[in-house]
């Protein structure tokens, strides 16, 4: 039996992708967080952060809030989120039984988070909560210019919309189909 075969046999099953999966934007963003990049790295060797594209494993500067807020706060389903008004929405959905996730990446080229995805419907929520920081607001446009290029479905809450949750999420909601009460 040859070495190949003997080492087959011990280490058990595994697979060997090809560099067109392993060098996949989309991929390398679901392990960039977690210590599975190591791993990924290990088995391509060729890729190298100086290979990757910048807004992969990195943060953009329309992303850096992130490390400015973290997601400190833990909502009723354990979402940690950045805010007590997201911590409102995120308790919102949870109490109207809709399955939803934080900060999901949308499914596109751009490097984009939304606040909040209802999976069910297709619909994305952004809070928008700083709207007083040039910067906030330079990254704001940028985020409604893509929901629009790509026609995704986009609920929008401010300040206004916290301040009495329970009447504006479920009228915006019903306008994509989603009946909370």
């Amino acid at each position: 039996m040859g070495a190949d075969n003997l080492n087959m046999r011990h280490l058990g099953t595994y697979v060997l992708w090809p560099e067109s999966i392993l060098a996949n934007k989309n991929l390398k963003s679901v392990f960039s967080d977690t210590s599975l990049t190591a791993s990924l790295e290990k088995f391509n060797p060729q890729s190298s952060e100086s290979q990757a594209s910048p807004d992969v494993g990195t943060k953009s500067g329309l992303d850096n809030f992130r490390d400015k807020f973290p997601a400190a706060i833990r909502s009723k389903d354990g979402h940690m989120v950045r805010s007590r008004a997201e911590a409102l929405i995120d308790n919102a959905l949870y109490d109207y039984k809709l399955a939803h996730a934080y900060e999901r990446k949308l499914p596109i080229e751009e490097d984009l988070y939304s606040d909040f995805f209802i999976p069910t419907e297709n619909v994305y929520i952004e809070y928008w909560g700083m709207e007083t920081d040039p910067k906030y607001l330079e990254r704001k446009k940028v985020k409604l210019e893509i929901y629009k290029k790509y026609d995704f479905k986009l609920i929008e809450l401010t300040d206004e919309d916290i301040s009495n949750l329970d009447d504006h999420l479920p009228k915006k909601l019903l306008k994509f189909g989603i009946k909370v009460y």
